[in-house]
Order: structure tokens, then sequence, then C-alpha cells
């Protein structure tokens, strides 16, 4: 029996991992079929065969971001005996990420964040989804320190994860600005010596 088409000659993994890469230095709008093809070293029919379109290639490479960077954050929060240490484990770990020279700056769904094409609007909400699972996520770990008792039970869960999951996204923007490590490590200062006066 005769195939359908021609098998693919590219690694699917490579190519994603390739397009990540892209969409998280440039951003969803920033970032054309051009530029992917070209980081992926495909055609575009390849990826449209292979991806089915732009969106649906964002969202895994999305979802692959999750994977490989994004789960520092839930890593943190597992490891860490109390929610303070946590949180600042959290800052911490991601600080290094952002200011890797390995790779473009910052969190990708973060930056990603500027989609204003109204065309676009899915993606837009598909990433405020993501941010917002961030948050509450973290008020999760939150809710544990208040089980655990290194938290008191009066403790606002919601405004301490607010300002945590600000000072993160605010860290991922500066560190796109070009700050790096040793002084977005002085904002995590900052931030953590707020701690007290946020939980009392």
């Amino acid at each position: 029996m005769a195939t359908r088409g021609r098998p693919r000659t590219f690694d699917r993994d490579a190519a994603l991992r390739a397009a990540m890469e892209v969409f998280w230095a440039r951003g969803y709008e920033g970032t054309s079929i051009s530029d992917l093809t070209a980081a992926m070293g495909i055609n575009s029919p390849s990826l449209y065969a292979a991806f089915s379109c732009k969106e649906a290639l964002f969202r895994e490479a999305v979802e692959l971001y999750g994977k490989v960077e994004g789960g520092t954050s839930e890593r943190a929060f597992k490891r860490a005996k109390t929610a303070r240490e946590a949180v600042e484990t959290m800052l911490r770990d991601n600080v290094e990420i952002y200011a890797n020279p390995a790779t473009p700056p910052g969190c990708m769904v973060v930056l990603a964040a500027t989609v204003s094409n109204p065309e676009n609007e899915a993606v837009r909400d598909f990433l405020a989804d993501a941010r917002r699972e961030f948050v509450d996520m973290l008020s999760q770990r939150l809710k544990q320190g208040v089980a655990d008792g290194d938290l008191p039970a009066h403790a606002d869960i919601a405004a301490i994860a607010e300002f945590y999951a600000t000072v993160q996204h605010g860290l991922s923007i500066r560190s796109r600005d070009g700050s790096d490590a040793a002084t977005l490590s002085k904002v995590v200062d900052g931030a953590m010596a707020a701690w007290d006066a946020l939980v009392g």
C-alpha cells in the first residue's frame, strides 16, 4: 500500500525547542514564520504539516517551556521547608535562569504578554491563563504555610501571592532590559525584606 506524502525528514522535538527559543527571545507577535523556519531548519510547508499553524506551534512551545524552564518555581515550592523559603528560593532560582547568558533573558510567558493585535486575542488569553496558574500555585504554597504553622492564619494569602508574582514578573522584564544577576538579586533582597510586613 502506498503511503501518503513524504516522510518527515527533521527532528520534531529539536525543531520545537528551536521555535521555543525564538518565541522566548522575540515574543509571539514579534516572531514571523520566516524567523521560525530559519531557526527550525525547515520550510513553511513542513512547519504547517507538523504544527498546524503559528498559534498551535506557540502553544506547544509554551508547554515545552513550562517543562524545561518554567518548572523552576514548582520545584522550589516542593523542596522548601517553609512558605518564606519557598518564595525566596523561587525568586532566586528564577533570577539565575533570567540572567543565564545561554538562554534568552527573562520569562517566556511574562515577556510574551504584550499581545495587542485583536486577531491574537486567543493567544493573549492563553498567556494570561498561564500567569494566573502561577499565582494560583503560589497561593497554594502559601496556604500550605498556614496549614504547617509557619504563616499566621490571618495572613492575606491573595495579597502576598500578587505581590511576589508581580516581583517575579518585574524581575523578568528588568532582565530583558539588561539588569544582571547581581542587580536582580538585590531586588529579591528588598522583596524578602518586606515579608514580615506582608504576613503580619
